[in-house]
């Protein structure tokens, strides 16, 4: 099992890496990627001013910028780190500018409406793969990131049917660099699992605080005095960037609804055993859970520390 990112690559899988959008995931790829020698040379940008100030402060970049054309103009791989619902303007103003050949990507937890997006606004001499790495923290922003991030994390690809080969490996190879284990698979596949993995329990997290929230009979201060353990983790989620999310639920709206919909069946039933009192039928379901848990743990994807191991690991020193 990998446990800290190796030594720099003798050769450089790209020429220029240019990456959109210097938040949490941003710019962790561009650490991990400068850590790694994944690229001879690493482009920033981004629309926020004070994005780009602690980028440079930061040393993230060997260019930092507020232009995304001017940042894709020599890149011969692209990824954007931006939500997803941003897709489409950036594919359309950078489409003009992107060299012949240069692998577009991103990192975007929906797949479908990506590829929905960007395939008709990018040239046809580019290649797109869209990725997703399933990795992240409550955090965001420039100052967020760390090398480590991605390490042991799942990455899943899902390119579109007849891309080219050669630029999926190159993708692969990226991730896989910083860590990752890849997998390959459609992005209706995707957009499914992630919606019960990741986009209903953010969903249900903001709503219970939001619950908490707005009960007349507890005051906040009772609310975050008194959190028992498993609400502060469900504040901890509820804590992630407002707009990442919103897109997100916009942008995978069918397989949301259907997996809320076998959610609020299944709390249905729980509801019937509690008024029921029916302590067997509550035993059942809460052990098979536990054993999952169990299981995430043991696949090394969660730990059971108090952190939940998303603490970086390593410091971003640069390597000897």
């Amino acid at each position: 099992m990998i446990e800290r990112l190796g030594a720099p690559l003798s050769e450089p899988i790209f020429e220029e890496l240019a990456i959109i959008g210097v938040g949490l995931i941003g710019s962790s790829i561009a650490r991990a990627a400068r850590r790694r020698n994944v690229a001879q040379r690493i482009v920033l940008a981004d629309h926020s001013v004070g994005v780009l100030e602690r980028a440079k402060a930061l040393s993230l970049g060997d260019l930092v910028t507020d232009d995304p054309v001017r940042a894709v103009s020599h890149a011969d791989c692209v990824i954007l780190c931006t939500p997803v619902g941003a897709n489409a303007a950036i594919g359309r103003a950078i489409a003009p500018a992107l060299p012949r050949g240069t692998i577009v990507s991103d990192v975007g937890s929906v797949k479908g409406a990506v590829i929905a997006a960007l395939q008709p606004a990018l040239p046809a001499h580019a290649r797109l793969v869209p990725a997703h790495p399933v990795a992240g923290t409550e955090y965001s922003g420039p100052d967020a990131g760390f090398a480590s991030l991605f390490i042991n994390r799942w990455c899943i690809l899902t390119p579109p049917e007849g891309t080219d080969e050669a630029a999926i490996e190159k993708v692969r190879a990226l991730w896989e660099a910083f860590g990752s284990h890849v997998e390959i698979m459609s992005a209706a596949h995707h957009d499914l699992v992630l919606a019960i993995t990741s986009h209903v329990p953010h969903l249900i997290a903001y709503n219970i605080v939001g619950t908490a929230a707005d009960l007349e009979e507890v005051t906040r201060s009772e609310v975050i005095k008194f959190s028992a353990g498993g609400f502060r983790d469900f504040t901890r989620i509820a804590s992630s960037d407002p707009t990442m999310w919103r897109d997100v639920f916009l942008h995978n709206k069918d397989a949301v609804l259907e997996m809320l919909g076998r959610f609020n069946e299944d709390l249905t039933a729980l509801q019937r055993m509690i008024r029921r009192e029916d302590g067997d039928g509550l035993f059942a379901p809460f052990t098979r859970t536990r054993a999952i848990r169990l299981g995430i743990v043991a696949e090394g994807q969660e730990t059971a520390a108090p952190d939940f191991g998303r603490r970086a690991t390593e410091t971003d020193e640069p390597v000897p």
